[in-house]
This record gives structure tokens, C-alpha cells and sequence, in this order.
């Protein structure tokens, strides 16, 4: 390649780290499903992905009836078409078509139902693992219990749950009778909580008595009674004690039943309601920090089919795997985590911090249970590499063979992270303080994949991400995933190539939301996403795509550094910045409106015992004047104690851009929905 395409794509990216053998190409499931799809369905005579991607994308209906197929996905084969209508989002999929999510998730009860379903870990103490006969027996006794509180097809369950075994259960009982799943976890605060559980108003709520993070416990059964209190339609309250909360608890407004006597113990086996194609299966919110999260409608038959291709053709996952993400209820990944149960594999699920009581635990975790695909946010992957972390030699991580990557960008030097201290591949000499601890341990794994994802919750998957067939570049994303017709648009809304420009969906997806809950006409989810280039998907990123079809995501669209003209994503600053030893993490704003400049200010959180001195500040300028251009040097820097982020680590630019434009901070952003609310007040204009 590569070269070209790395310097296009911005500084150091592009350099190959890892290219799948032939051996590694011939056993991926994505290859037999291109042999099937030759054979069966009329697809491309190909083993090259673009020419197998371009097939899916042009040909949308034969794909994913061919998924449906493929995967023989357990439902009614109606007689509709797979896919009517001509304009996003006024789209149909697989008219009369039936299914269940929650059947399709417990298949392997019958066929494999000693083989284990779910190995879960918490700080609280928990640990120990459920069968696929163990899990479907727990889902039917649960099924039973929701039936008898009266929810039925339609109806609504709330989970304030940790990422935990009732967390599972509690969805695939909610989906086996029709009933409708939604979760908030339990460091939501009560607010937030409110905001997101009264817009659906649900009957039951199945709510944990306190959670365990960080060594420290919290009692949250004062919140449990609040939220209660304020939600519409609320019948009956499902109690799990988790942590044994001492003490009296708050008297709640309906009736409350134990979770441990749902379940006698007899030998039972669930039964599915089949449902349509497009009937609700959970509902889930955007982060809400500025006004009422949007509520965020996913379907049966779209998630089954789009977890099922994205995880065992894009990530390779099968039975005999053992699927990790870091997640809680509260963000889609925990959504996506349970997607491992459609591919027959073995779901890892962890409540805690991710860095208590060291940095490493999440890799400790990964040994002790023998995971096989490791996932995280790109922010603790970072963080494993400035703590200088060498997982692949303090733990015995042989099972493994990749690791993912979402939330934010990951930059080009944690690719190499990952590689040398978590694989162990030999690479090239690095220089700078983000390079330490680079040296590898042992020879290369070619087949190690690092598959970063770009996505989102609108769709509870990644637009763009890795793939067994292509090699792994330094810093860039190895494509768009199959039927995932992505593009980069400039500002006239025309594709461009080898330039940055707006996500963009031109093809419809099944997983796409079947709407917004309480929005009849459909109009906020059309403002949502469609407003702006009608007939396509806006979603909101910076993407380049490669001439070779690679791709780099640079942040938010609605966070731009536009300085003089020149346009740029903020996770190119962070990179350059927070390469730095000295910087722990980092937050930049650019105050300029439109045709109006304003300010570039940089708020940084230090690395312990560092002060922002001048020294710093001259070393940060010139950093960035020589990586970006003058025109992005700040014009103001400001040391606080804290970035804040969302509750699933996404940085607060927008939010704190209103603050700084004059917006008042309770109108700028919901402290219930920040994971750390309390720094807000350091972003004041004229607070430091």
C-alpha cells in the first residue's frame, strides 16, 4: 500500500502490522459464507471482499435474505419481499416475515446445552458461569414470573441492572413473549434514569438494591424508590439483592417481589412468541446530555441479522469462543455482548472498574477466563498503553487472538500497543513516550487481528470495522462491513474519496430504528438523521475513505476545529496532545461560529505530579504547530481535574462549547447523565 494512504489519511498511518495467512482466510466464516453464496444464492465467484462488499451493497434484498439463510435464522419464511420501498427512512424489511430474538439466542439449548453460555465476574463477588440448559431454564422461570405480573407482547420491562446474569435473562424473557426490553445501569443517577424510563413508560421494573466500583459500595435502593415513584403505568418492581444493602429501605408505590423466588428450581424449557420482523425488541437512548434522550427503537429481525453477520463474519465468532466487551447495561455494546448467544459462543460479562484494583484487571479477567476476542473502549486501551501495560507477557493470554476497539478513534500508536505488548507482534522501532514498553516479547502472530468499530446506537452495531480477509493497518479501519453502504460526503453532499467528509449511509440497513418511541409520525427520527441529505443517513462523523477502501473516523462532525478555513476533526488534536507524557487526558474547543472565529482553548488533566508551567505550555504549542499547522495552536490552556464524559466515556465537546458560548451549565448538559458531572464547573468561562 501502504504509505500513501497512511500519509493521506494523516501523520504515521497505514504502516501494516498484521496480514491473515491463508490459512487464517481459508478457516474465517466469512469465506465458506462467500463459497455458499457463490453456490446458493448467485453471489460474486470471488474471494476478494471489495467485489463481495460492492455485491452486498448494490444488491441489498438478495443480501440479506442471504444472511437470513445463511445463518438459517429460526422464523417463518413469509411470502412478502425482503425489502420494499425506494427512500430512507421510508423502508420495509421482510414483510411477513416471524421471528425472535430471544429464540434464535438460545438455540444452542437444544443442540449444545452443556456448552457454556455465560461466565460473568463482579466486583460485588460475584462469579461462575451458566450452561445454555442452565440459561434457557432461568429464562423460562422468568418468563413465567413476567407473565404472571401481566406483561405481554408490546408491553414494556426496565432494568436498573448491572451488567450481570439477571441483566440477560431479564432481556431474553422480556423478547420471548414480545414484551419490550430497556436498561439503564445502576451508576445512572435517578434523573436520568426518569428521563429515559417514563418516555416508554414500562410495567415492570427489575432494579438491583446497590452496586460495587472502584472498591467502594453504593447503595442505590433510594434511587430504586424514585424512579419508581415517577414512572407512568409501573405495576410491580422485581428486587435483586446484589450487595445485601444494609439498612431500612425506602418504602416503594407498588408491589415488589424478591428475584431469587421467581425460580423454583424445576426443569423447564422457554417457549417464543413468534413475532413480525420489525416488531420492538428493546429500546435504547441516546446519551441525553443536552435535553430528553431520544428513544431509540430496534427491531427483532434487524438486530438478529446484522449481530449475526457483524459478529461471525466480521469478528469471526463461533461456538467454541469466548466473547469480552467491557460494557454496562447502559451503552449498546452491552446490547451487542449479548449477540455472542446468536453466534453459539461463550458471553464474558464483568461489573466493576476497569482499573481497580490496577490498570490491568480487564487483561487478569481476560486470562482467567480464557477469552478469545477481547473488547473495549478505545480510552482503555490508551490508558493500558501510558500505564506502560505488557498484558501479553504478565498474563497468559494464548487463547486470544483479537481484540476490539469503539467508542472513540483509536490512534495509530495504540495500534501498535496492542501488537507488541498485547499480541506480541515485532514491529518497527517506535520513538516517543507513547512508543515505551513497545519492545515484543515474542515473534509476530499474523493472524492477530485489532478490529477497530465505528458505529453507533442508532443501529446498535459499527458501520465500519474489521474483517479476517484484509490485513491491519496502523491506525486505520479496515473497511465498511458488509451491506453497509458508507460513504464520505462533502459539504454539497457529493462521495468523495481520499478526502474527510460527513458519514453517510446511502443504502438502508435492517438494524436501522423501526422509529423513535412516542414519535407516531415519525418526524424526530427523520430530523434525526435525514434533514440534512434527504433520502441518507447523516450520522453525525468525520470519516475519510481510503482509495483501497480503508477508513479513518476523526470525531464528531458537530465538534469541527475550523480553523482559517481548515477543517479538522478533534481526535488528530488529542492524538498530538496526548502523546505527551505529561498529559493524562485532554478536552479542546473551538468557539467560532459560523463565518464568525473564536477562541481554540485546550483543557488539560495532567499526569500526577505535573503542573501546567510554562515550560509545558510552550512544549504543547510546538508540538501541535509542528504535527498540525499554526492555525491549531490554542489560545488558551486551562489545567482541571477532569474531562467530563458520558457514562459510556464519550468526551463532552459540544456540551462544553455551549458553556462556553454563554449556555448555562443546567441547560447545556444532564449531570445525572456525566459520569463525572462534578467537573463542570471548571469549564465555566473564567473559572480557572
Amino acid at each position: 500500500m501502504q504509505e500513501g494512504h497512511g500519509s493521506a489519511a494523516g501523520r504515521g498511518y497505514g504502516e501494516l502490522l498484521a496480514v491473515p495467512s491463508r490459512e487464517a482466510i481459508e478457516r474465517a466464516r466469512i469465506t465458506d459464507y462467500a463459497r455458499w453464496l457463490t453456490v446458493h444464492r448467485g453471489g460474486p465467484v470471488t474471494s476478494e471482499y471489495t467485489a463481495l462488499w460492492r455485491w452486498s451493497v448494490d444488491h441489498p434484498a438478495e443480501f440479506w435474505a442471504s444472511i437470513w439463510e445463511y445463518f438459517d435464522v429460526l422464523g417463518d419464511r413469509g411470502a412478502g419481499p425482503v425489502l420494499s420501498g425506494q427512500h430512507m427512512p421510508d423502508i420495509t424489511w421482510f414483510s411477513g416475515f416471524t421471528v425472535n430474538y430471544a429464540r434464535n439466542a438460545l438455540r444452542a439449548a437444544n443442540s449444545t446445552p452443556h456448552a457454556v453460555a455465560l461466565m460473568y465476574r463482579s466486583e460485588a463477588g460475584h462469579g461462575g458461569a451458566l450452561t445454555y440448559g442452565e440459561l434457557d431454564r432461568r429464562v423460562a422461570a422468568l418468563r413465567a414470573a413476567l407473565v404472571g405480573l401481566g406483561v405481554g407482547r408490546g408491553d414494556r420491562v426496565a432494568a436498573y441492572l448491572p451488567n450481570s446474569p439477571q441483566a440477560l435473562i431479564g432481556l431474553l424473557a422480556t423478547a420471548s413473549l414480545g414484551a419490550i426490553w430497556t436498561s439503564c445501569s445502576p451508576d445512572f443517577g435517578a434523573l436520568a434514569v426518569i428521563d429515559r424510563f417514563a418516555q416508554v413508560s414500562p410495567k415492570v421494573l427489575i432494579a438491583v438494591d446497590g452496586y460495587v466500583y472502584g472498591g467502594k459500595s453504593f447503595d442505590r435502593r433510594p434511587e430504586v424508590a424514585a424512579i419508581a415513584a415517577e414512572l407512568p403505568g409501573l405495576e410491580a418492581i422485581i428486587t435483586v439483592d446484589y450487595i445485601g444493602a444494609a439498612g431500612d429501605a425506602p418504602d416503594l408505590p407498588v408491589p415488589a417481589t424478591d428475584w431469587e423466588s421467581l425460580d423454583d428450581g424445576s426443569a423447564r424449557t422457554c417457549e417464543f412468541d413468534e413475532v413480525a420482523f420489525g416488531d420492538p425488541l428493546w429500546v435504547l437512548y441516546s446519551s441525553g446530555t443536552t435535553g430528553l434522550p431520544k428513544p431509540i427503537v430496534h427491531g427483532h429481525g434487524g438486530v438478529v441479522l446484522e449481530h449475526l453477520k457483524a459478529l461471525c463474519l466480521h469478528q469471526d465468532i463461533g461456538a467454541g469462543d469466548v466473547f469480552f466487551w467491557y460494557t454496562t447495561t447502559g451503552w449498546m455494546m452491552w446490547n451487542y455482548l449479548a449477540g455472542a448467544l446468536l453466534a453459539g459462543a461463550t458471553a464474558v460479562a464483568y461489573d466493576g472498574s476497569a482499573t481497580h484494583p490496577a490498570t490491568g484487571e480487564l487483561w487478569r479477567l481476560a486470562a482467567e477466563t480464557g477469552v478469545t476476542y477481547f473488547g473495549s473502549g478505545a480510552p482503555y486501551l490508551t490508558a493500558c498503553m501510558k500505564a506502560g501495560l505488557r498484558p501479553g507477557a504478565e498474563h497468559d493470554l494464548a487463547r486470544l487472538r483479537g481484540v476490539g476497539s469503539t467508542g472513540s478513534p483509536l490512534p495509530p500508536e495504540g495500534f501498535d500497543w496492542v501488537y507488541a505488548s498485547v499480541a506480541g507482534s515485532a514491529l518497527p522501532e517506535r520513538r516517543g513516550p507513547l512508543a515505551a514498553g513497545l519492545a515484543t516479547a515474542g515473534g509476530p502472530r499474523r493472524d492477530f487481528v485489532l478490529g477497530s468499530f465505528s458505529g453507533g446506537t442508532d443501529v446498535c452495531t459499527g458501520f465500519v470495522g474489521p474483517n479476517p480477509l484484509l490485513p491491519v493497518r496502523r491506525g486505520i479501519i479496515a473497511g465498511p462491513c458488509l451491506g453497509a453502504k458508507v460513504e464520505a460526503f462533502n459539504a454539497a453532499g457529493e462521495p468523495v474519496i481520499g478526502e474527510v467528509g460527513e458519514l453517510v449511509l446511502t443504502a438502508p440497513l435492517p438494524s436501522m430504528p423501526v422509529g423513535f418511541w412516542g414519535d407516531p409520525s415519525g418526524q424526530r427520527y427523520k430530523d434525526a438523521y435525514f434533514r440534512e441529505f434527504p433520502g441518507v443517513w447523516r450520522h453525525g462523523d468525520w470519516i475519510m475513505i481510503l482509495p483501497d477502501g480503508g477508513c479513518v473516523i476523526y470525531g464528531r462532525s458537530d465538534a469541527t476545529l475550523n480553523r482559517g478555513g481548515v477543517r479538522m476533526g478533534t481526535s488528530e488534536f488529542y492524538r498530538v496532545v496526548e502523546d505527551l507524557p505529561e498529559i493524562a487526558d485532554s478536552l479542546v474547543i473551538d468557539t467560532g461560529t459560523l463565518g464568525t472565529d473564536g477562541k481554540l482553548v485546550l483543557y488539560l488533566v495532567l499526569a500526577p505530579g505535573q503542573s501546567l508551567t510554562d515550560e509545558l505550555a510552550g512544549k504543547i504549542r510546538s508540538a501541535l504547530r509542528s504535527a498540525l499547522s499554526p492555525r491549531h495552536v490554542p489560545d488558551e490552556m486551562h489545567q482541571v481535574p477532569g474531562v467530563p464524559r458520558t457514562l459510556s466515556g464519550k468526551k463532552l465537546e459540544v456540551p462544553v462549547r455551549k458553556i462556553l458560548t454563554g449556555t448555562p451549565v443546567s441547560e447545556a448538559a444532564d449531570p445525572d447523565s456525566l459520569a463525572n458531572p462534578e467537573v463542570l464547573a471548571y469549564y465555566l468561562p473564567g473559572a480557572s
